[in-house]
């Protein structure tokens, strides 16, 4: 054990929770990799768990936080601000929301949390409607509408949170299905729920389940579910920490796989914005944003550094099309990824969009979730010189490859080869 991992232990929680049987201290990164302690260099296909969305150490990004930083670091909420201002413009222009508004926070717990705050008041109720098998974050309200009992430490809640099925389509009892049986059996599910409860707030919902192993419901559920929320005046807030800005290639926004009936009230972002800087934000319908009948500021969400780095990043995100990028070599990846599978009994399915691709690990010969496999291929992609995550439902048996939206097809076809080589190793 190392002595720094030693004064970790010494001055961390015990549920502080750390990858790897000998931890790894990340010292520098570049492009789509990142060296350890020890000079070792690795392929990062996790990228901070999706967080250092277009590169490390991203030119653009370093020089827009330095120059900043040499200006002025820190003013609040209470001062106008031009960053944030121009961020604010630039993420209302790209929301699909009518008359949007933005509040920028500094975490997607936060983002999330402000968005209950504003559900719960515009509508007068406490009443949360979840999905199955979700992660939004690990404040107090947060943890009490996550549905993955692996990450909710508390049964304690401020709220009354009803679980709703659809987030999983290859579990369950619906699993059976066809897509279009699928959604007609969720919607029925929520319409009964409905009849048996009090007027919900809003039913808040990933387009993609992170933590829960990037698991999705079929195209069109949330339009689906929009037809009934809108009868019962029930707002739909889309958890877009992971899924937004490009990642799943195919649309901008994870909830625009759903967008038949309209945009989200509310739609809630962080992680990648930033790229690596500590950025989050909820975009509402002035309506609901301005619903609020007492003061509020955020002391360091909107900070200038961070977002002078948000609009440098969303900038070359948008000049160098890394939304396409995620679509045509997450395609080629999650092919190739699908091809190694079909020679390992150890793998129950590989799925996702774009660069948020997940491999689900089972038992051999059964549909039992094999978490030691998860934990012996994670361990041994590291040897192979590949950093990944894991994540899942009842189990964390699912492989988590989200890499940098810059990923190029020589990089994608190498961690391929890691994979295949790990998942031969663990198997």
């Amino acid at each position: 054990m190392s002595s720094l991992h030693n004064r970790h232990l010494a001055v961390s929680p015990d549920w502080l929770a750390l990858y790897y049987r000998h931890p790894l201290e990340i010292t520098h990164g570049e492009g789509r990799h990142v060296w350890d302690a020890d000079g070792n260099r690795y392929l990062d296909f996790f990228g901070g768990i999706l967080t250092t969305m277009t590169a490390h150490a991203l030119p653009e990004v370093t020089k827009a936080v330095t120059e900043q930083a040499e200006r002025i670091i820190h003013s609040s909420t209470l001062y106008l601000n031009r960053p944030m201002v121009e961020l604010a413009e630039r993420v209302v222009s790209l929301s699909g929301i009518p008359d949007a508004r933005v509040f920028f926070t500094t975490s997607g717990t936060e983002a999330n949390d402000t968005a209950l705050l504003l559900a719960t008041a515009y509508r007068r109720s406490n009443q949360i409607l979840a999905m199955r098998n979700s992660y939004h974050g690990r404040s107090f309200s947060a943890v009490s509408i996550t549905g993955n009992h692996a990450w909710s430490p508390t049964a304690l809640s401020p709220l009354q949170t009803l679980y709703v099925h659809g987030g999983v389509r290859g579990r369950g009892p619906y699993a059976h299905l066809s897509d279009g049986e699928f959604i007609a059996a969720c919607v029925a599910d929520l319409e009964d729920l409905l009849g048996h409860t009090r007027d919900a707030a809003a039913l808040i919902a990933e387009p993609i389940q992170g933590v829960g192993g990037f698991t999705s419901p079929p195209d069109g559920l949330y339009a689906a579910f929009r037809e009934v929320l809108d009868r019962h005046g029930i707002l739909w807030i889309s958890d877009e920490v992971q899924t937004g800005w490009g990642r799943t290639g195919e649309h901008f926004w994870g909830w625009q796989a759903h967008a038949e009936n309209g945009p989200p009230d509310i739609v809630t972002f962080a992680k990648g914005i930033g790229n690596g800087m500590s950025i989050g934000g909820v975009i509402a319908r002035a309506d609901v944003m301005n619903c609020l009948d007492a003061n509020s500021i955020s002391t360091f969400g909107g900070s200038p550094v961070t977002m002078a780095a948000g609009l440098a990043n969303l900038g070359y995100l948008l000049e160098h099309d890394l939304q396409g990028n995620a679509r045509r070599v997450g395609g080629l990846l999650i092919e190739r990824l699908r091809a190694i599978a079909a020679g390992s009994d150890c793998v129950r399915e590989v799925r996702g969009r774009g660069l948020m691709i997940g491999i689900e690990l089972v038992k051999p010969g059964t549909d039992e979730a094999n978490p030691e496999a998860a934990s012996a291929v994670l361990e041994a992609a590291r040897e192979g010189g590949l950093l990944i995550g894991k994540g899942g439902g009842h189990n964390t048996s699912v492989l988590r490859i989200a890499p940098p939206l810059s990923l190029s097809i020589p990089e994608a076809e190498e961690g391929a080869v890691i994979l295949a080589d790990a998942l031969r190793a663990a198997g």
